[in-house]
């Protein structure tokens, strides 16, 4: 990694990033004792609203009460609640603190570089990541996800620390086929699903995980898993929410694969042309179609079509990684030499 001079605006873009990555960890740690502190038994039974929309199971339901309506609930948090999450709240606290710097490192990213700071690997990581931390900080107003913060922040720690590291590159001018009003519109767009689909994926492994304890309290009536899996929803609730994520994704991937489309009609006089990069985004819209109708059909809900939600995001990131780096094609924008 190269540095730039500490005097520029790129050089205090890259000082911003660094510390909202040092505060992130920071969030990462504080929402890693929350949930090590849920997986401690209340004292007194009680309730608590997790997933404020999802269900409200708690401490004193069984481990066979099935999930309650989405949107059967909508009270605040007690005054015993919200002295249990108090590491949840530092967490979330510490994630927009650290939103705050990532944002002002990406804005000042983009005025360094007299453009929108999304074209190469560095800066589609910075807009991408910033993009992960907004959509997750603007659903908190509705749903309580914060037990979701330790795998959504520990992801944007290792994607931003790793790309900073790893794909940062002096801002120097665009090439020709970029400069196109379909950089803003295109690129964004794909940054906005990308989100979309992490806290999709977030939920699915979560729903993995409770749906696993949910069989063996069946089996033994006796507690499975982590511990703090008891203070979250149910699997059933789970699954619903990464659906809603995931179709939103969808939409906002469906528009990135025809504006991509356009795009390259005018760039190269083609719509289609078997490109690596148009054949994964391709690969990507067709394991979310089979996701969305595998949870539309009543036999694939459940652990497969978590299972398909996770690995398309694994896809998402296969694409940005793999396939920028190690791929040759049109689409040859990653900026590493």
């Amino acid at each position: 990694m190269t540095g730039p001079d500490t005097l520029s605006l790129d050089g205090i873009s890259l000082l911003l990033v660094w510390t909202a990555i040092a505060t992130y960890v920071l969030a990462f740690i504080a929402y890693t004792i929350d949930l090590a502190q849920r997986s401690v038994p209340a004292s007194i039974p009680q309730r608590e609203p997790l997933l404020v929309g999802a269900a409200a199971a708690a401490s004193s339901q069984t481990e066979t009460t099935p999930a309650e309506p989405l949107d059967s609930m909508h009270t605040p948090p007690s005054q015993r609640q919200r002295q249990r999450l108090i590491w949840a709240r530092i967490g979330t606290s510490l994630t927009v603190l650290a939103f705050l710097f990532h944002l002002a490192g990406t804005i000042l990213r983009g005025i360094a570089a007299e453009r929108v700071p999304w074209a190469n690997m560095y800066e589609f990581a910075l807009t991408g990541t910033v993009l992960i931390v907004a959509v997750y900080l603007v659903v908190l107003r509705r749903f309580d996800l914060r037990f979701l913060g330790a795998f959504l922040i520990g992801m944007v720690v290792l994607l931003l620390g790793g790309a900073t590291i790893t794909f940062y590159v002096d801002v120097v001018p665009l090439m020709d086929p970029l400069k196109s009003v379909w950089l803003i519109i295109h690129v964004f767009v794909a940054s906005l699903a990308t989100a979309l689909f992490a806290i999709a994926c977030g939920l699915s492994i979560t729903q993995l995980m409770q749906a696993r304890r949910e069989r063996r309290a069946q089996a033994s009536s006796e507690t499975a898993g982590p511990g703090f899996l008891r203070t979250l929803p149910p699997a059933d609730a789970l699954e619903s929410l990464a659906y809603r994520f995931a179709i939103v994704g969808f939409v906002f991937w469906t528009f990135t694969l025809i504006a991509g489309s356009i795009w390259a009609n005018d760039s190269w006089g083609r719509y289609w042309g078997f490109d690596t990069k148009e054949v994964w985004t391709f690969v990507i819209w067709v394991l979310y179609a089979g996701y969305i109708h595998a949870r539309a059909t009543r036999g694939w809900r459940g652990s497969r079509s978590a299972w398909l939600s996770i690995i398309g995001f694994v896809a998402v990131l296969f694409n940005f990684t793999i396939v920028n780096m190690f791929f040759k094609g049109l689409h040859a924008y990653s900026g590493l030499s």
